[in-house]
């Protein structure tokens, strides 16, 4: 029963997987490609090991313990991964694709530059100017 389980853990952990390589192929700019390749491969990634410490069970206490640290690394090191580069990436100036609707980003990176090094009023005045500026966008 459990190497049943298993194998459809790691199945549907490779599916994932296939879906995220072919997101990182077919999606047209760095961000979405990077969303697919977190979202998906981290996913993928994580359930085939489940899979294979629910295949191992009793027989490797090692290989089940080494497999779940494994997935846990992967949880809380590849979205902090996909974040530096697509923060790199903005900050280099890539682009996003001609089809992107909003730019939320624009609008904290200008207010951060605004407020760096200015006093409490001239923070304000940037803070209204911003404010202004999308209202009207």
């Amino acid at each position: 029963m459990n190497e049943t389980i298993g194998a459809v853990l790691i199945g549907v952990g490779v599916a994932f997987d296939v879906l995220g390589c072919l997101g990182l192929v077919r999606l047209p700019d760095v961000y979405n490609r990077l969303q697919a390749a977190t979202k998906c491969v981290t996913l993928g990634t994580c359930l085939i090991l489940i899979g294979v410490a629910i295949s191992a069970g009793g027989a490797s206490a090692a290989l089940t313990i080494k497999s779940l640290l494994c997935a846990c690394f992967i949880v809380l090191t590849s979205p902090v991964g996909a974040h530096a580069l697509a923060r790199g990436a903005y900050r280099s100036g890539v682009r996003l694709c001609d089809g992107s609707v909003t730019d939320d980003y624009a609008g904290s990176e200008t207010l951060a530059r605004y407020r760096a090094g200015m006093d409490a009023a001239a923070a304000d005045r940037a803070r209204e100017h911003y404010d202004a500026e999308t209202e009207t966008t």
